[in-house]
């Protein structure tokens, strides 16, 4: 095996000190005027393919932006003919490919064109549209592709479902929620504008329509769930062709559902800090018969020029799933910290941004928490509903140096603090561990609903996010006998890996976890020589690869041998070192030396190139936690493999920057 060669040690504090200025500079020439910091959010092709198709289906034909999504499609396709959901995945996305296909027939590229021939072929391939997923139906639907009525029935009534019902909308995940609600219109006025006959999706239907089978795939060894809501979907849809779509409520139910969706709009013109609701409540209000002047559609629709959501690269545009403007200022103002570099006017710049970031208004959460006072942060630049637990943790720990100092005491940083701790405190589950968005949202019953296939419907605790939670109180100096801490405690010691490891649903994947786990014990001050402790940097010790890094693909979720392996990058490097510091076990300074070897060689004008994806949206389970890998009907049920179909991935802008920055200040402090 080729190891990294050792490198003096007088040297490697010299090139680790210089490497940390350079990247501190590199953060502070890219601060933004009024303090922040932020990264495009890199996601998959589906967010232009969705954008141009809602442009034609509300009546935009001439909008500016058809032709720069149109192009966008075009770079981004694979040789292959197909669209993928991350970087270097095996195979491309059938879901991603349809719609990337239907937007640029949509735009008028002809059938013939080859990048058309080359994706039809692959669609071809890989069976056609016979699995496509419930969302990619949906699109199709509403261009007169797809039979309205074989998509799964939401009904707009589910809006007056009370809270004790398994059903009720704030049982669902929150960005479930927020999508499922202006669905529930579409899906009961079955709206469609057609496309003309000459752009029609003809090529995919290579047997003729009338011989496709549209009806959703079966389930392998369905249960009495599984069955149960296939027969009431075909009962809905059976009730609104007749008495449902007649009945005086339906109107009624609708109007309750659009004024949810008015009243749930972001500052910036979105909903919940994401894509698929911005997207699908314009096209709900549209259909309604709400004029693209009114105000909450212009203002919607206005949102696609915001720099914080469009990115133009060329001629083409790119818009985000979501923006990550308080995340990166947070862990930015982290890394400040590790490096020592928290005295200057960047720094008080971004302290001020972050504080009037706090979230004082009720959002969905309140729902059942009524008692409860606000005081989240949210990770988008307007997301006033759905404040999370994760950013909150983070806030907390990136403003922890500053409670002291009486000009931020002056500023109320202190009642800032502890809003957020209480926050937190309130927002704990049953089990001791933390969700994202809401508190118990763990309802599995919900994800056997059909409309439930397309990633992810719940949002129940998490390593990470407990985790972070767990080094912020830690920080904090709240103590490990608390009563929160010490359940939080005993959730992290039951959620680790047979292998030592944590399971990473934020970030890729068990790097992720495990990184997060070891910093918060080190924070409370755990006996770092456990055994729990040592089993996991002994797994992480047997990742490191011959070149120093860490890397590991975003297939992990669905293949067990993927678990810490992949490609090495800056971003997963970092996880590993900081997990390692945090241990401190003299055994491990080998391998520590050979992580920062690797950032330094790797290190260009003071930040790290990197094209993969290492942040996790969802990993298309369902139900959003760890499951069995070594099922082996397990690609089967969730309609994925290796290349997640189901699953939502993201490329966090900075992440292979202030990652990094941490881990080799961190590394500083070590010695």
């Amino acid at each position: 095996m080729n190891l990294v060669s050792p490198v003096p040690q007088d040297n490697f504090s010299a090139a680790l000190r210089s490497g940390v200025s350079a990247a501190v500079d590199w953060l502070i020439a890219r601060q933004k005027p009024d303090g922040h910091w932020v990264g495009r959010a890199e996601s998959n092709s589906c967010m232009e393919a969705q954008w141009r198709l809602a442009l034609w289906f509300v009546g935009l034909d001439d909008h500016p932006l058809c032709a720069r999504l149109a192009q966008s499609l075009l770079d981004t396709q694979r040789a292959d003919g197909a669209w993928e959901i991350y970087y270097g995945a095996p195979n491309g996305d059938i879901n991603t490919t349809v719609e990337a296909y239907a937007a640029l027939r949509c735009s008028g590229f002809s059938a013939d064109h080859p990048a058309l021939q080359k994706a039809q072929a692959w669609i071809e391939a890989k069976g056609g549209l016979k699995n496509i997923r419930v969302f990619t139906r949906y699109w199709l639907a509403l261009i007169g592709e797809w039979p309205w009525e074989k998509t799964p029935n939401l009904p707009p009534e589910v809006i007056w479902l009370p809270l004790w019902f398994p059903f009720n909308i704030y049982h669902f995940a929150q960005w479930a929620r927020a999508t499922l609600m202006p669905i529930a219109v579409l899906s009961a006025r079955r709206p469609s504008r057609p496309l003309p006959p000459e752009n029609r999706l003809d090529a995919l239907f290579p047997e003729g329509r009338d011989a496709f089978d549209y009806e959703l795939p079966a389930k392998p060894n369905p249960d009495f769930w599984d069955r149960f809501f296939r027969k009431t979907d075909e009962i809905l849809h059976k009730a609104q062709n007749g008495w449902l779509g007649r009945a005086g409520f339906r109107n009624g139910a609708i109007r309750h559902v659009l004024e949810w969706i008015i009243k749930h709009q972001d500052a910036d013109g979105a909903w919940g800090g994401i894509q698929p609701p911005w997207i699908y409540s314009l096209m709900a209000l549209h259909a309604e018969g709400y004029a693209l002047t009114h105000p909450v559609l212009a203002k919607g629709f206005e949102a696609l020029n915001d720099p914080g959501w469009r990115v133009d690269v060329g001629d083409a545009t790119f818009i985000q799933a979501t923006n990550s403007p308080v995340w990166d200022t947070m862990l930015t103002l982290l890394a400040f910290d590790d490096a020592e570099a928290l005295d200057n006017e960047a720094t008080e710049k971004a302290v001020d941004w972050l504080l009037r970031r706090q979230v004082r208004v009720p959002g969905d959460w309140s729902i059942k928490l009524p008692g409860v006072k606000p005081g989240g942060w949210a990770f988008e630049y307007a997301n006033n509903f759905y404040p999370d637990t994760d950013d909150t943790a983070v806030a907390l720990i990136a403003l922890a140096p500053f409670r002291s100092d009486e000009k931020w005491r002056a500023r109320g940083i202190e009642e800032a603090i502890q809003l957020g701790v209480d926050w937190l405190i309130a927002m704990q589950s049953k089990n001791g561990g933390w969700g994202a968005f809401d508190k118990d949202n763990t309802k599995k019953i919900l994800t056997k609903i059909p409309f439930c296939d397309f990633g992810e419907a719940l949002d129940p605790p998490s390593v990470d996010v407990t985790a972070h939670i767990i080094e912020a109180f830690g920080k904090l100096g709240l103590s490990r006998e608390h009563p929160a801490m010490v359940r939080a405690l005993r959730y992290i010691r039951d959620q680790q890996e047979p292998d030592g490891s944590w399971f990473g649903r934020w970030g890729v994947n068990y790097l992720y976890g495990t990184g997060a786990v070891l910093p918060a014990l080190a924070a409370i001050g755990e006996d770092m020589r456990q055994d729990y402790v040592c089993r996991a940097c002994e797994w992480i010790a047997s990742r490191q690869q011959a070149n120093g890094g860490w890397g590991e693909s975003c297939a992990s979720y669905m293949q067990a041998e993927a678990a810490g392996r992949g490609d090495a990058t800056a971003s997963q490097t970092a996880w590993a070192l900081m997990a390692l510091i945090a241990a401190n076990r003299p055994k491990d300074r080998d391998a520590i030396e050979r992580g920062c070897h690797f950032l330094l060689e790797n290190q260009r004008e003071g930040s790290w190139p990197e094209p993969h994806y290492t942040g996790t949206g969802f990993p298309g389970y369902g139900v959003g936690q760890t499951i069995r890998l070594n099922d082996p009907l397990l690609a089967e049920r969730l309609k994925q493999g290796p290349e997640l179909s189901r699953a939502f991935m993201l490329r966090y802008g900075l992440y292979s920057h202030y990652f990094p920055l941490m881990a080799l200040a961190r590394a500083i402090k070590r010695d």
